[in-house]
């Protein structure tokens, strides 16, 4: 699955908005919650996580949060 070529769908929004709300959640919890197997979600999670979708996944940090006292 080629995410360059297509849009995302409703699944793939589901697994990015589950994914940024818990990044380190299993693929059996994540597939439970975007109501598919366990499979696919692992195939899509995977094209996600490409270079071109990768700012998509990766964790929103506030620079202050993590700022040296």
């Amino acid at each position: 699955m080629i995410l360059d070529h297509r849009k995302l769908d409703a699944i793939d929004l589901r697994i990015l908005a589950e994914l940024q709300a818990d990044g380190r959640i299993t693929n059996v919890e994540l597939s439970r919650r975007a109501k598919i197997t366990a499979p696919p979600c692992l195939r899509r999670m995977r094209a996600l996580e490409r270079p071109a979708m990768s700012r998509a996944i990766m964790p929103n940090l506030t620079p202050r949060r993590w700022a040296m006292r």
